[in-house]
């Protein structure tokens, strides 16, 4: 039974990655944005039922809802008030235990640790992390404490396609865009915003890069996720704004121009609060699995002045859109987007589970509710209605500190059911996110600058030979391999005599089963060398086949933080395994080889990589007086294996490895004076 399982998924896999980039991901975006409605599905539910159970029986108080899931006004007063810390400290007790016993991982805000999984391992998220954030998130937020619900959906839908990426073999490329696309799908779906998902999937992975690639996968799985989540509980906004909304005063330009300057120093405030508290929340003393009940302890009692910071929050951003929140006082209002950031830091930062996506835009909404409140007595143009400052806050405050403002644009106006504002809202968001750029800030800190500052690509930049490699150059056969189960401690003295960081396993039939570490080996039999074989063995580590280029090999090796991957052949029985030594033995042997190896940067510049010849022309000198030709940098020098960038006191010396930008013209000129003076022949490219 077993074999056929994994013959079936081994034809379902080849199938998929033979297929063309539109059919590919017709289907496998398809069945994530299944997941993630459904994912959607199952997490407002189990916070519906949380919420009600913890604040509506225990505590005795019903929070307000958004137009969209109600229009419930809420309770007016607290019957007992007593029992609101309570309460959220017993969740923040629950949601702890749940968290650090079963998946650490699951702590905090989901979405990061989706967005860390992409760039480093996509096939990496647990299937247990996504439970246990399903339900400690729940728990967080339906005691009261401040988060978002979109954490725990995109980390369903993001770990489903791990998961995917797993199951089929998909390569870290195609690994990357399902996790991506997951997350822009879990929360559109959430949200009611299908076109502000599929645009995240892609603007959020990056603080200043778009990852186009997901655009395209992203918009398909949000619009069936949206279906999915519409068909249980409706497809009306989440946001009304009574009276709708139409942009005619031009100066009110300005006024949003001073909401985004505003915004842009509340987005970073927000952010260094909340990781100024999980800092400070790793250094205390005691238990990790108590240190939520210390935020909820501070949440619950700021709650008790402000039932604001309680649960999501949207309800009181309804009111705020409705003008229902014009009684309170002035400095009520000014302190109460401070108060949903200390709330929040509170209630996620100590390491309770919940987004940070929805209290960002209710710190939005109430920062714009606060500048509308200090501008209308005397400036003109600004209006008698306050909820187009409470929108474009919502906007301007996470679409800065997000690092994803035309997502966070396109998503609250989809909340919202009104587009009209996104035009005025872009001078506010501009400006905001202008602010956050410049600090260098963001509230997603596992997000890298642009593409190129991922850890594969930063390596493979400058070495264009790996294109040309392939693993079958350099695969070595695996010294050790287990197959069946072998005793613990049988297994590891296997490691430890051959000297080896781990080994591949196999079946009975030689067919690739996944992968054991000696310091996972290590740690079982420390802990009385009790348990089974199977339970150490890592089957989600990602091997490679032996037709894959080695640039994919690097990449590999940089996702598994493995120092050595398997290799398979096509029918996934194993071919070998590959090391980072095995990549520079055989990089070194096909520079040997293919010495003066250049690829075109322009029609009139190339990249060219050679090592300095006996005899060679510039050997002995430094690179300003090299006589090196006109139209010719060098980019990196590698000197007994030491890699520097060159500078006109750079000395050349015989066997170094260069790599330079020459013109296509004085191509065959470098190659004459990097060798042994000899003149070369065939053409420069």
């Amino acid at each position: 039974m077993r074999s056929n399982r994994q013959a079936l998924r081994n034809w379902v896999s080849a199938r998929i990655k033979s297929m063309p980039y539109l059919p590919k991901w017709l289907i496998l975006a398809s069945v994530i944005g299944a997941i993630a409605g459904l994912g959607a599905v199952l997490f407002y539910a189990a916070l519906a039922l949380a919420t009600h159970l913890l604040l509506g029986v225990l505590a005795g108080y019903t929070v307000p809802t958004p137009a969209g899931e109600g229009n419930i006004a809420g309770s007016a007063h607290y019957v007992r008030a007593w029992a609101i810390p309570l309460v959220v400290i017993l969740g923040g007790l629950v949601s702890g235990f749940i968290v650090f016993t079963w998946a650490p991982e699951a702590e905090g805000h989901g979405t990061d640790a989706a967005i860390d999984a992409i760039h480093h391992n996509p096939r990496g998220i647990r299937l247990r992390a996504v439970v246990v954030k399903i339900i400690a998130s729940a728990i967080t937020i339906g005691s009261g404490g401040s988060g978002g619900r979109e954490g725990p959906t995109a980390q369903i839908s993001a770990g489903f396609g791990s998961m995917m990426a797993r199951l089929l073999d998909l390569s870290p490329e195609d690994g990357r865009i399902a996790v991506s696309v997951g997350i822009g799908s879990g929360i559109g779906a959430i949200f009611s915003a299908p076109l502000g998902g599929a645009v995240l999937a892609a603007d959020i992975v990056y603080r200043d890069d778009f990852e186009f690639e997901a655009l395209l996968p992203g918009t398909l799985a949000s619009i069936i996720a949206f279906a999915i989540f519409g068909a249980v509980y409706g497809y009306e906004p989440l946001f009304r704004i009574p009276g709708g909304y139409n942009f005619s005063h031009p100066i009110q330009l300005l006024w949003f121009a001073v909401l985004g300057l505003v915004a842009g120093g509340m987005g970073l405030i927000y952010s260094r609060s909340f990781y100024g508290v999980v800092a400070l929340t790793k250094k205390l003393p005691f238990s990790r699995k108590l240190r939520p009940a210390v935020g909820a302890l501070l949440t619950g009692l700021l709650a008790l002045w402000l039932p604001e910071v309680l649960g999501t929050g949207y309800g009181w951003v309804q009111k705020g859109l409705s003008a229902e929140l014009s009684h309170l006082s002035l400095y009520i209002i000014l302190l109460l987007p401070f108060a949903r950031i200390a709330a929040t830091a509170f209630s996620i930062g100590s390491g309770g589970s919940g987004g940070v996506f929805g209290p960002g835009m209710v710190i939005g909404s109430f920062t714009g509710l606060a500048v509308w409140h200090l501008l209308q007595p005397w400036a003109p143009g600004v209006g008698a209605d306050p909820a187009a400052f409470v929108v474009v806050g919502m906007m301007a405050v996470f679409g800065g500190i997000s690092r994803a403002p035309i997502a966070v644009m396109l998503m609250v106006g989809e909340m919202t059911g009104n587009m009209s504002l996104l035009a005025p809202a872009m001078v506010a968001v501009a400006i905001a996110w202008f602010i956050v750029a410049r600090s260098d800030d963001s509230i997603y800190r596992s997000q890298l600058r642009t593409k190129a500052d991922s850890p594969a690509r930063r390596l493979t930049f400058g070495l264009p030979l790996l294109t040309t490699l392939k693993v079958s150059d350099v695969v070595r056969p695996a010294v050790v391999v287990f197959r069946g189960h072998p005793d613990l401690k049988d297994a590891l003295n296997m490691l430890k005599n051959a000297g080896l960081p781990g080994a591949p396993v196999t079946d009975d039939n030689g067919i690739y089963a996944g992968a054991v570490t000696t310091s996972r080996l290590e740690e079982m039999v420390s802990a009385g060398g009790g348990g089974r074989f199977d339970a150490a063995v890592d089957t989600t580590a990602a091997p490679l086949t032996v037709s894959a280029k080695v640039e994919l090999a690097l990449e590999i090796l940089f996702q598994s933080g493995m120092a050595w991957v398997p290799v398979i052949e096509e029918n996934r029985s194993l071919a070998g395994v590959l090391s980072v030594s095995d990549l520079v033995r055989g990089y070194n042997q096909a520079l040997d080889s293919r010495s003066g190896y250049a690829y075109n940067l322009t029609a009139n510049a190339l990249a060219l990589e050679t090592r300095v010849g006996k005899g060679s022309l510039v050997a002995g000198h430094k690179v300003r007086d090299a006589g090196l030709p006109s139209g010719c940098v060098l980019v990196w020098l590698q000197h007994n294996g030491v890699r520097t960038n060159v500078q006109g006191s750079t000395e050349i010396h015989e066997g170094d490895l260069v790599s330079a930008i020459v013109a296509a013209d004085q191509a065959r000129e470098f190659r004459r004076m990097m060798r042994a003076g000899v003149a070369t022949s065939g053409p420069a490219d």
